[in-house]
């Protein structure tokens, strides 16, 4: 009788892992036993998450710390990681955010810079260091975290909205140009999610972040998570390309069910 095959599960890298989705998914993918990569600019908070999730889920975590805005900082991780984790399996470009909700005429021009830095460049410079391993193997997957403001666009949002529409054209762009190498490109994109998402827009008004949430019942980081995972489980020869994933309560980027 023929031995079945050991499948082995592909080293995870997740970028912006010490909250929201990111720590999320951390946990999500230790518990199924995924050895890890986990990336942040909160060194202290990250190797925290690290030796917790060796200790809780017995997996292999290996931490560092950096900002995704910084090409130099992802080519010195990159010349630095140990040859055992080299062979990254799975990209989770997770780091992103929204500084400040205002309008055009009106907006902070540091803000701006911020999401496009993070957001969008952030993305391609990782993707950009890791992609060429992946096609040396012939194998692999990213998952690119959107957002439903990639696929609308409100009130006072517009460069929020316009980074995660690039997210959504350079997921598309990714895909057909990594599908000849059979590398899988994803996007998951979330509606409102109760994480540090609001608390960081409005640069620490807790008051002003909660409100966001009042009168209904958002998704969780957790949520986002499980969605994440599902698709990097399947088979080999299935791609889940785009998610969109809302609270019951929200039909659109400006409608939600308040009670």
């Amino acid at each position: 009788m023929k031995a079945k095959p050991v499948i082995t599960k592909p080293i995870v890298l997740i970028t912006g892992a010490t909250s929201g989705i990111g720590r999320a998914s951390a946990i999500r993918f230790a518990k199924e036993g995924y050895r890890l990569i986990l990336t942040a600019r909160r060194a202290v908070t990250l190797k925290k998450l690290g030796s917790y999730l060796e200790n809780q889920y017995k997996t292999s975590c290996y931490t560092y710390p950096l900002d995704v805005r910084k090409l130099t900082d992802i080519r010195a991780f990159m010349e630095t990681l140990p040859a055992e984790w080299h062979q990254i399996g799975v990209l989770v470009n997770n780091a992103g955010l929204a500084a400040g909700l205002d309008p055009v005429q009106e907006g902070s021009t540091d803000d701006w810079d911020q999401m496009i830095d993070t957001n969008i460049k952030g993305m391609l410079y990782m993707t950009r260091l890791v992609a060429p391993g992946m096609i040396e193997r012939r194998k692999g997957h990213i998952i690119n975290i959107g957002s439903i403001a990639g696929k609308e666009v409100y009130p006072k949002g517009a460069v929020y909205c316009a980074t995660k529409h690039a997210v959504e054209a350079l997921t598309k762009g990714m895909r057909q140009d990594l599908v000849p190498y059979g590398i899988k490109v994803s996007s998951v994109c979330p509606g409102a999610v109760e994480t540090e998402f609001s608390l960081v827009r409005f640069k620490g008004d807790e008051e002003r972040a909660d409100k966001v949430y009042d009168g209904f019942t958002p998704l969780q980081a957790e949520d986002v998570a499980s969605v994440i995972h599902y698709i990097v489980s399947r088979p080999a020869h299935v791609n889940i390309q785009d998610v969109l994933i809302m609270p019951a309560a929200q039909a659109s980027a400006t409608i939600i069910n308040r009670q």
